[in-house]
């Protein structure tokens, strides 16, 4: 197999604000895997604050064409190989996304077919970036009527944050998750998950700094589900996530692909805990991916494609129903003219 990469910048149709940064673009990664013929593609979202960058990607797309051999197919082996090397989850995705769509076009199959998955999943969530109060419920008025779900960003460290929700809940009936992105201290967490009760939060998702010792503590205490994010990555993270969440938030930027996604999805199935499929800021490309493992979840986060100003990997279809579709051509299923001349 032939891998090449480069990299592209993707503008966001507004600046994107959640508790540790605001974002007006981001720099992603595109692969391409070529054999016999066809090309699959793949997209890596390396993010800072998991010590990633777009520099750091593609040295590990250097390293990793030695890894992969000739058969795309030989999926756990060439994974394991590519786990032995630590780090750039997101580079790691790239490449199995890619794979994935590499075999799905030589096999002539979708790749949710080739997984042995249903098409669809759940809705996905329209996420509403943090701000203001009034801010953020003008902004939730104003939703694209196929969404039927919000999740609020909060983590504002100004004791606004229940009155973000409640600004936001007086404009919408819709269903509520929010995103603290690790900014509560516990006796915080405490408080406001107790007040959120009130107006109709569905679960609260990483309240608390990944591996704080309180985690345990909110989860026993707790009026709602916990969701955790930044503390589980990978499989072997999983079983931890137990004792202190009530389910876990799966990326494939953060996991390393689509295969590790699914055993992420079964393990969490056999404690006990809920699965929620999430995203970065991405492509088309990069959604595509996740929106083949979404039917084995609970909740779906998947807008990262619809933040953009312009998508430039169009394939995944944003339905009526608020369900983001994957294609039924071979593969992922974006189309590929994004990408003629990858370096």
């Amino acid at each position: 197999m032939r891998l090449s990469h480069r990299t592209a910048t993707l503008r966001l149709a507004q600046p994107f604000t959640i508790s540790r940064e605001t974002a007006t673009e981001v720099e992603v990664v595109w692969v391409a895997l070529e054999l016999n013929g066809a090309t699959g593609y793949g997209e890596a979202a390396p993010q800072a604050h998991y010590g990633e960058s777009v520099e750091s990607a593609r040295a590990f797309l250097d390293d990793a064409k030695a890894l992969l051999g000739d058969d795309p197919f030989a999926l756990e082996e060439i994974c394991a190989r590519m786990a032995e090397r630590p780090g750039e989850q997101a580079a790691k995705a790239a490449v199995d996304n890619a794979l994935h769509d590499l075999c799905g076009k030589l096999a002539g199959l979708p790749t949710w077919r080739m997984l042995g998955l249903p098409r669809t999943g759940p809705p996905t969530s329209w996420t509403v970036w943090l701000g203001e109060p009034d801010d953020m419920a003008r902004r939730a008025a104003a939703v694209d009527p196929r969404f039927r779900r919000l999740k609020l960003k909060l983590g504002g460290r100004d004791g606004l944050d229940v009155e973000r929700v409640r600004a936001v809940r007086e404009v919408t009936a819709l269903p509520l998750m929010v995103d603290v992105n690790e900014y509560w201290e516990l006796e915080e967490a405490l408080e406001n998950v107790q007040a959120l009760a009130g107006l109709g939060v569905e679960y609260v998702e990483q309240p608390l700094p990944a591996g704080d010792p309180g985690g345990a503590r909110l989860k026993a205490e707790a009026a709602l589900p916990i969701y955790v994010d930044e503390d589980c990555h990978t499989l072997a993270d999983v079983a931890a996530c137990a004792e202190r969440a009530h389910g876990i938030n799966i990326k494939l930027a953060k996991s390393g692909g689509i295969r590790e996604a699914v055993k992420m999805a079964f393990s969490a199935r056999s404690l006990g805990l809920g699965v929620m499929l999430g995203c970065m800021l991405e492509s088309g490309l990069g959604i595509a991916g996740a929106a083949q493992v979404a039917p084995l979840c609970d909740h779906v986060d998947l807008d990262g494609n619809l933040l953009l100003a312009e998508d430039p990997w169009p394939g995944v279809e944003f339905r009526e129903d608020g369900v983001q579709t994957p294609s039924d051509e071979p593969g992922l299923g974006a189309r590929a003219e994004a990408l003629s001349d990858p370096r």
